[in-house]
């Protein structure tokens, strides 16, 4: 029993003193921890302070680069406000020195033209003392005069009078029979001169106009084609185009035969399209020859604009250079109207810089003379009234409105340059082969054959064909009908018989169409 004691006792005694040894040691290592640890935060304390104190230095570094570059830009802002104040004050100097170089010479000025009046109202007054001395001894002279003549002033100053006016008559009469005489050869031979060399200085082409075109093919087995089946591409072509279409034995050749070149010409290039396409047939027929129709209208327009830019004429109205390029496809007596109107509008230029006038002024009247034969409706107006009239519709010069106007006498002239395009359309009309009389009254029927048929209701369409030996006449289906169409061509042909005068006979064809078109989607 007291053994287990002794060994229990034993036990705890070992075990207090093991817990009194760790505590011991862990005391001495914890302080050894501690103490490094103290010396690592040392370390690092140290390590931040030196790191703050380079920052430091290097932002005090940065901060003072930065002031002195900005002290720099200010101080060189500073230097070049102060030159510019130093300019501005310089002009403000000279301006100062030039307004007291000025004030004083306005003041001497002022002294020469005080001077000036002095001096004048010293004259004035010599002057008027003259002028009342010379008044009396005049009327001294008078009196004198009045003793002698046993006459007053007045009956001496009529008598007087009298006679010089008889004897100023007479000579005057006489003088002003030499004048006119004199103006008259003087007039004659400088106008003969300036026409002269007014038609020298312009090179013109003989204008022949045909009323046949000829188109030419690769083979005559086209002709098959474009014919058709019982004829029905070539009555298409004829009825859309109002052209003739000859076709006879001349081999790879198709005469297109009208007196309207612009129809003339879209049938050509509406053929030679078809033929190049090889499609023909009545419904591509038309659609072909509208659009030829369309373009024919743009080659219109660029036609006048080349005409007008090669003759210098600018601000000229849209529809009056339309007009000019319509002229290429119309004829005078034979005589391409474009050509004649361009002819007459060079000659009007020179002949007016001759005479001193304005030729840009005389060149625009001379081409737009004869506007009004190309009209876009038909008017009972003659062509230069209807062309003047155009001309004032689109904002034309009053003077080139009068030209046109004028240039048939049909009305008064107004100004100078009316006359000069009266004698430059007489002298492009009269030179050698220019017109021909014949050619415009055939074409004159033709149309007027046409203008007889548009004339009756429901008529659509009307083509003078075979130089006028037939009249084509198409209506609408929907106004006119069968009966109709017989009475129609019937009344048409007795109203020619009437009324025109030519030669053979004149078949008049009325035809009606009715087309039903659905399309199938």
């Amino acid at each position: 029993m007291d053994a287990n004691i002794l060994i229990i006792i034993s036990g705890v005694i070992a075990l207090l003193i093991g817990i009194f040894l760790g505590k011991l040691i862990f005391s001495k290592n914890t302080r050894k921890k501690i103490e490094e640890a103290e010396a690592q935060a040392q370390t690092l304390l140290r390590e931040a302070e030196l790191k703050a104190e380079t920052i430091k230095k290097e932002k005090e570094l940065e901060a003072k680069e930065k002031f002195m570059q900005m002290k720099a830009a200010h101080e060189k802002e500073v230097l070049e406000k102060n030159k510019k104040i130093s300019e501005v004050e310089n002009r403000l100097k000279q301006k100062e020195i030039s307004l007291n170089q000025k004030e004083a010479n306005l003041e001497k000025q002022i002294k020469e033209n005080d001077a000036i009046k002095e001096n004048l109202k010293r004259q004035i007054e010599l002057v008027n003392l003259k002028r009342t001395e010379l008044e009396k001894h005049q009327e001294e002279h008078i009196r004198r005069l009045e003793k002698i003549a046993n006459l007053t002033a007045e009956e001496a100053k009529a008598q007087l009078v009298e006679s010089l006016k008889n004897e100023a008559q007479t000579k005057a009469l006489a003088l002003q029979q030499e004048i006119i005489e004199e103006a008259k050869q003087k007039a004659g031979k400088e106008a003969r001169k300036i026409i002269i060399q007014t038609i020298q200085r312009v090179a013109a082409e003989q204008a022949i106009e045909n009323t046949v075109t000829v188109f030419n093919l690769e083979s005559d087995e086209v002709k098959g084609q474009i014919i058709g089946r019982e004829g029905r591409n070539i009555r298409a072509i004829e009825a859309a185009t109002g052209v003739d279409l000859i076709i006879d034995d001349t081999p790879e050749a198709i005469v297109l035969s009208s007196f309207d070149p612009l129809r003339r010409e879209i049938a050509r290039l509406s053929l030679q399209r078809l033929v190049a396409d090889g499609r023909i047939h009545p419904a591509r027929i038309e659609e072909v020859v509208e659009k030829t129709r369309r373009q024919i209208e743009e080659q219109v327009m660029e036609i006048g604009e080349r005409t007008v830019i090669e003759l210098g004429i600018h601000g000229m109205h849209k529809e009056l250079i339309r007009m000019v390029g319509r002229m290429r496809f119309r004829s005078s007596y034979g005589q391409n109207l474009l050509m004649h109107s361009r002819e007459t509008a060079n000659l009007c230029a020179i002949m007016a810089a001759e005479l001193g006038l304005n030729p840009k002024l005389a060149k625009r009247a001379g081409l737009l003379h004869d506007i009004g034969k190309v009209p876009d409706e038909e008017s009972e107006l003659s062509h230069a009234l209807l062309g003047a009239k155009l001309a004032e519709k689109y904002g034309e010069n009053p003077a080139v409105v009068n030209a046109i106007a004028a240039h048939h006498d049909e009305v008064e002239m107004q100004y100078v340059i009316a006359p000069i395009v009266q004698a430059c359309d007489a002298i492009s009309g009269a030179r050698p082969g220019a017109r021909r009389e014949i050619m415009q009254q055939y074409l004159q029927r033709i149309k007027d054959l046409e203008t007889l048929a548009m004339s009756y209701t429901g008529v659509e369409k009307a083509y003078a064909m075979q130089a006028g030996r037939e009249l084509r006449v198409i209506v609408e289906a929907e106004k006119v009908t069968d009966q109709e169409a017989d009475r129609l061509s019937f009344e048409i042909a007795q109203k020619i018989q009437n009324e025109m005068t030519f030669p053979g006979q004149i078949k008049v064809t009325v035809i009606r169409e009715k087309r039903a078109v659905n399309i199938a989607r």
